[in-house]
């Protein structure tokens, strides 16, 4: 009975073990739930895998404990005593419990990591996107302050050029007057001009009959 006993101080230790542990790890699962936003920042990922890891190793045993105490019961030549097999039977309904409690602990918390992960990937579009529009918002105001720029440029350049085109208007009707002036200072030089503007005339004129006369033997030369 030896072994018996063992067995049975074993699996009572494994299932304290187990049941410290799995505690944490409910607990654990608790805070991930409530506290989906921060699992990543919080470090919560790695706790809960090396807390599960540290479950499923004590449940892995409390299983190959109780399969020893199962073999033990059905050994013909050392049948068990009546609060023996009470006891293994007791230990194999705690086993199983414990093994659905990590499974619905464990579908909780993956259901909260899968959920804060998908929460995550829309936080990462929608800043994307933020940042995306504001480059754009960017790029726009940037292409109106160059156009804005540009306008100025050009209505600098037409203030500029309105104003050089006063200034030469000014000089050219200072010369104009400075030249009336001098031309009516001396009377002789509106003569000379007089009679080179008749001989001008004069001169296209002798050039207009000569050009019709030629014109007029070419054609006459032409119909012979």
């Amino acid at each position: 009975m030896a072994d018996y006993e063992s067995l049975h101080r074993q699996c009572r230790t494994l299932e304290s073990l187990f049941d410290g542990k799995l505690t944490s790890y409910s607990r654990l699962a608790s805070t991930i739930t409530r506290n989906q936003d921060d699992i990543e920042a919080g470090g919560a990922r790695e706790r809960w895998k090396d807390v599960e890891g540290e479950v499923e190793d004590l449940l892995e045993k409390l299983r190959e404990t109780n399969d020893e105490l199962l073999a033990l019961s059905n050994n013909p030549d050392i049948p068990p005593s009546q609060s023996m097999s009470r006891a293994i039977q007791r230990h194999g309904e705690v086993y199983e419990d414990y093994a659905k409690e990590l499974r619905r602990t464990k579908a909780n918390v993956q259901h909260a990591l899968d959920r804060a992960n998908l929460l995550s990937g829309v936080r990462n579009d929608i800043e994307a996107y933020k940042s995306s529009a504001a480059d754009s918002l960017l790029a726009e105001r940037g292409r109106i302050d160059s156009s804005h720029q540009m306008a100025d440029q050009i209505l600098d350049q037409a203030y500029e050029s309105r104003a050089e085109f006063s200034r030469q208007s000014v000089s050219l009707t200072s010369i104009n007057a400075r030249m009336t002036g001098v031309i009516s200072t001396m009377p002789g030089i509106n003569d000379l001009l007089s009679m080179i503007k008749s001989r001008r005339r004069r001169d296209s004129i002798i050039l207009g009959i000569l050009i019709g006369a030629c014109l007029l033997l070419l054609i006459s030369y032409i119909s012979r």
